[in-house]
């Protein structure tokens, strides 16, 4: 356990960390550490460390980077600590921008990817959309997940809870949520309120029988 760590307040958002290179590790618990409203409860080098250490501590978030060394993948590490912890969410940290890793990693389960070079405070923004409902992405990442959908057609079938039922500024916010903005940069767009948006994304997710940003998109592209 970190011996880092400050008194566990009840409101803090609990994370743990996984990446096998250590400047890269300290710079991450570093930015944990120093910022209020995020407790860090360990971090890892390895999969077989985080599968035993996560597992046991079953913290709100886990940072997870790709390629851990000698053949082992943070994406199959996603993908068994969430099925048995349904609940512990899991956002990669990475330099990988390539669309098989993207959707490879959001398939197994990660439900926001950023890139390590993403900056500190956006990184802080980043773990509190997520563990706000959000599914947030780098910018460069989002615009990757949209082109991949660019020639898909949209599906709607004539169900009560098919995109038809979204009313139409719901399908501007989920539009605007596929281009990677943050619930306070939809609020700015649409002139309304990070409150009101939140509402109606929450509605958007109860129509569409989605969990997160990632599945609503998705269904918004007829994925």
């Amino acid at each position: 356990m970190l011996s880092q760590k400050r008194e566990l307040c009840a409101m803090d958002i609990t994370i743990c960390i996984v990446d096998d290179n250590k400047d890269i590790r300290s710079a991450l618990e570093q930015i944990i550490n120093m910022s209020d409203g995020y407790q860090l409860l360990d971090s890892f080098a390895s999969a077989a460390e985080a599968m035993t250490g996560i597992a046991a501590l079953n913290p709100d978030i886990v940072l997870m980077d790709i390629n851990l060394g000698e053949g082992e993948n943070g994406i199959d590490c996603v993908r068994n600590l969430k099925t048995d912890h349904p609940d512990i969410l899991f956002m990669m940290c990475t330099v990988y921008e390539d669309d098989e890793k993207i959707f490879e990693a959001l398939s197994a389960g990660a439900s926001g990817y950023i890139l390590k070079k993403t900056a500190p405070h956006k990184l802080l923004e980043a773990i509190k959309e997520l563990q706000s409902g959000g599914a947030p992405m780098s910018s460069q990442i989002a615009r990757k997940v949209v082109a991949a959908f660019q020639n898909k057609p949209v599906v709607e079938q004539e169900t009560p809870n098919s995109l038809s039922s979204l009313s139409n500024r719901e399908k501007e916010i989920l539009e605007l949520l596929a281009r990677g903005m943050l619930y306070k940069e939809i609020a700015s767009t649409l002139f309304i309120s990070q409150e009101t948006v939140r509402k109606h994304v929450y509605h958007i997710y109860e129509k569409l029988h989605v969990n997160n940003r990632v599945e609503a998109i998705n269904k918004f592209f007829g994925r």
